[in-house]
């Protein structure tokens, strides 16, 4: 088989596919953080839209996708399915890889596939303004460019350490209108604690959820978006697996194993339910590989119990796996990862022993990256390449054994607003 890329208009779903559907026994369910009882789904309206709630709580399998969202994907979805012959030739392996490339969306990765479906949930609720964290920086610009198209403006507390890693994502932010603060930051109570102590604190996805989360629950003219972790974010999320599913089967294809870095879990979750799908509705032999940095190793070594998604704990307790909300982890370039807690869904299915999970050193990440840049000639965000480390040795462990699996996996967005990571001479990059 020789290289080819697969990408036809046909393939853009309709619907998003929902998970919880077909699983025998969901999740716990996040409790108020006051009185530790079930969450009521009214009490969630003080910082999300109504219509986004909707779809946090729903169990419907399948969720039609608006005509205004479809129209905003079609600049850029379906994104192709790739066959990864150069990085298969170099590895002289006998496993077929196929990677699902979401680089080549407007801001360069999967979170705009979200962005764009709840700033359009959020004007429909008549909103005009939404807050928001981001880490590496992908969310932060994803909900800046959905927020210019729906007409909403955008407030963005970026964790410093990315913020001063990567100036480049700050800019795309503000391109599209985004007002992007350092966080932690002096603008809010939940900031400042921190900011106080260091002014050079390098921040955590934790300490800057809970400044978005604040500036939502102070002024009912603003609603926090978050990118990942939420049952209605790898809802969205589905339509990556969704596509990749039709490209596969016309050619033939299931995939053996699925592979994706996590850090909230959600461009794991958006390639892996629908195929999760197929195991456990049609019992299809799939095995799920959730890649983590050591550094941050939520599903490796977090704990799971009921804790908050932010550092201060303004938000709902969620069951999932944590390392704490107070856990700080170092300043790695792979920013997106550097969250304490998993999607619940997710550390569901670690529980039930359907996706395993593994972590990997940045030394490790990086080495796989730029082999892939060298074979495939596309350059990883830093995140991705934690699936890429995972895929490199499934296929070596293939060549060993001899046997022909096919792997697919997501390359959640492109590195080009990474590069400096890629510095040999880079402080951080060990």
């Amino acid at each position: 088989m020789d290289r080819f890329i697969l990408r036809n208009p046909y393939h853009l779903p309709t619907h998003f596919y929902n998970l919880k559907a077909d699983l025998e026994e969901l999740p716990p369910p996040p409790l108020n953080p006051v009185t530790k009882n079930p969450l009521k789904p009214e009490e969630l309206e003080v910082i999300f839209p109504k219509s986004f709630i909707a779809q946090e709580i729903t169990t419907e399998r399948f969720i039609s996708i608006p005509a205004e969202v479809l129209e905003a994907y079609s600049v850029y979805r379906p994104t192709p399915l790739i066959y990864a012959s150069k990085l298969m030739a170099y590895l002289d392996t006998p496993a077929r890889i196929f990677y699902k490339y979401e680089g080549v969306s407007p801001t360069g990765s999967h979170k705009t596939n979200t962005a764009l479906m709840q700033a359009y949930l959020a004007r429909k609720d008549g909103i005009t303004a939404l807050s928001t964290e981001t880490g590496a920086g992908q969310w932060g610009s994803a909900l800046s460019y959905a927020g210019s198209k729906f007409g909403l403006n955008v407030q963005v507390y970026m964790v410093r350490a990315s913020f001063r890693q990567k100036p480049g994502r700050r800019i795309m932010m503000e391109i599209f209108g985004g007002q992007v603060l350092e966080s932690p930051s002096p603008t809010t109570e939940a900031g400042q604690k921190y900011y106080d102590e260091n002014p050079d604190h390098p921040g955590s996805l934790g300490i800057a959820i809970s400044e978005a989360v604040e500036v939502a629950a102070k002024n009912p003219k603003i609603k926090y978006s978050l990118g990942s972790v939420l049952d209605a974010v790898l809802l969205h999320q589905s339509i990556i697996g969704l596509e990749a599913e039709r490209q596969l089967q016309e050619i033939g294809i299931l995939p053996e194993v699925v592979i994706g870095c996590v850090g909230g879990g959600s461009n794991f979750a958006g390639l892996s339910f629908p195929f999760v799908r197929k195991k456990l509705k049609d019992k299809a032999d799939i095995k799920f590989i959730a890649v983590e940095p050591e550094a941050c190793p939520s599903l490796t070594r977090g704990k799971l119990g009921y804790d908050h998604g932010d550092s201060v704990g303004l938000t709902p307790l969620l069951y999932m796996h944590s390392l704490g909300k107070e856990f700080i982890p170092p300043a790695i370039h792979a920013g997106g990862l550097r969250y304490h807690g998993m999607a619940p869904l997710v550390s569901h299915l670690v529980k039930k022993g359907i996706v395993e999970a593994r972590a990997y050193s940045q030394k490790a990440v990086f080495e796989a990256a730029r082999l892939f840049f060298k074979t495939e000639g596309v350059l990883p965000a830093p995140e991705s390449a934690h699936a890429i480390a995972a895929v490199i040795d499934e296929a070596l462990e293939a060549r060993k054994t001899r046997k022909s699996p096919t792997i697919l996996f997501n390359l959640s967005g492109h590195g080009f607003l990474d590069i400096n990571a890629y510095d040999p001479n880079s402080a951080n990059n060990v």
